[in-house]
């Protein structure tokens, strides 16, 4: 007697252990980051005697403009040849990256690591993303992409720690970056051996496709200019949260290269820096369970707004700091902020676009999304480098608040919240 085996079912319960396996190999790739938070700024001025903030932030730049491009393709890449080969790729690419950090001669060497890991987050972030939406389906959508983020951002909190830790023990190279190494390493066993293909999911949903909500498009065959273009410009959701997620990921960019050097100018010692550098992404990552699944009772739109406009006055209070206690509840701030902020946005991506090219329009919003480290990089490097650090965190803060703005007089709400499924008593038939 043969039995087929049952096929793709929609949710997170069905998918549990498929999911919690992308949330450990996101963890990996946040820590792919935290590895440099704390020590790369330490190290351009400490061993490579870098003059001027715009040089410095050249290594932010770079992995930011490789990895907002890579985003793209990685979601038309997944679309289609599969989600997993994109992701194997993705974890090959960031074995080099540590080993370049560790043996860099000059600056270089480190522009061309941060290369590498702008493409190794584009493939491998990109596409747990998208391999979570396909599992879970609209209706917990929120609290998966809080699931992967907090993993992912938890784990560049924890890092920097652990990096800023080995670097005031051991020094700045080689033992911070023996984590990245070893991250890589688990990585890539763990997609190669334990991850399965998801596209297969997609196309479930897609033959299940029913407008539920205001924004969503039955439109199912766009060509990718079209998709680029409604995610970028014209539909009102999707390009409202493109340009959320740039402001958002200018201000982390910004925190990324100027942050440690300004809690450094009190005279602070390097595994001090480290925890406040890691306030910020910790708050960030663990907020974002909570912030997820209220946006799935809630809605989106009101908690992007809010969470915009608590970033700009967190950076304001950075600004106007000058001690460990200060900056500390300043950076809690600023990861609140963020917290309600980063999964609603993907999820509200997914709320619009079709199943049949959702992967496509992550990788849009990812690509406007992540030109913020280059944008963090050089509107941070530019006005520090004329008018001081201080003077570059108040710019961020003013060009958040009038991203909130937007948000709030031109997205519409995505999301109408769904009751749970129940489970029909004999006689009765399910609705």
């Amino acid at each position: 007697m043969s039995t087929t085996a049952p096929g793709p079912r929609l949710g997170l319960r069905a998918n549990l252990a498929q999911f919690l396996l992308l949330v450990t190999v996101n963890a990996l790739v946040g820590g792919m980051v935290g590895q440099e938070q704390t020590v790369l700024p330490l190290l351009a001025d400490e061993e490579f005697h870098l003059t001027g903030y715009t040089f410095l932030l050249t290594y932010v730049l770079a992995f930011g403009i490789t990895k907002a491009a890579t985003n793209y393709f990685a979601g038309t890449l997944s679309d289609r040849y599969g989600r997993k080969p994109v992701l194997l790729i993705g974890w090959l690419i960031a074995i080099p990256v540590p080993l370049l950090l560790i043996w860099a001669p000059s600056w270089g060497w480190v522009v061309a690591a941060n290369v590498l890991l702008g493409i190794n987050q584009g493939l491998t972030w990109s596409t747990t993303v998208i391999m979570k939406i396909d599992l879970v389906g609209p209706r917990q959508r929120g609290l998966a992409m809080g699931f992967n983020e907090a993993a992912g951002y938890g784990a560049v909190a924890v890092t920097a720690v652990l990096a800023g830790y080995l670097a005031s023990r051991y020094g700045l190279r080689p033992a911070p970056f023996l984590l990245g190494l070893s991250y890589a390493v688990i990585g890539l066993a763990l997609s190669a051996f334990f991850i399965r293909e998801t596209r297969n999911f997609a196309h479930l949903e897609a033959a299940q496709h029913t407008t539920t909500s205001p924004g969503t498009t039955g439109d199912a065959d766009l060509t990718n200019r079209q998709i680029f273009t409604r995610t970028s410009l014209t539909e009102p959701a999707l390009s409202s949260a493109s340009q959320a997620g740039l402001v958002n990921n200018l201000n982390f960019g910004l925190s990324w290269g100027l942050f440690p050097i300004l809690f450094a100018t009190t005279g602070m010692s390097i595994a001090r820096i480290g925890i406040l550098v890691a306030v910020y992404p910790a708050v960030w990552g663990l907020g974002q369970i909570a912030t997820g699944a209220l946006s799935d009772r809630w809605g989106r739109k009101h908690l992007i707004t809010a969470g915009m406009l608590t970033q700009a006055a967190a950076l304001a209070l950075i600004a106007t700091g000058g001690t460990f206690a200060w900056w500390a509840a300043a950076s809690a701030l600023l990861g609140a902020g963020t917290a309600m902020v980063y999964p609603t946005l993907l999820a509200a991506i997914g709320d619009v676009a079709h199943p049949l090219w959702r992967a496509r329009a992550v990788g849009v919003y990812r690509l406007w999304r992540d030109s913020g480290y280059a944008a963090g990089a050089i509107v941070g490097g530019v006005v520090a480098d004329l008018w001081g650090l201080r003077a570059a965190i108040w710019a961020a803060a003013a060009i958040t608040v009038i991203s909130g703005l937007v948000v709030a007089v031109r997205m519409y709400e995505t999301h109408t919240p769904t009751p749970e499924p129940t489970t029909p008593t004999p006689g009765q038939t399910a609705n």
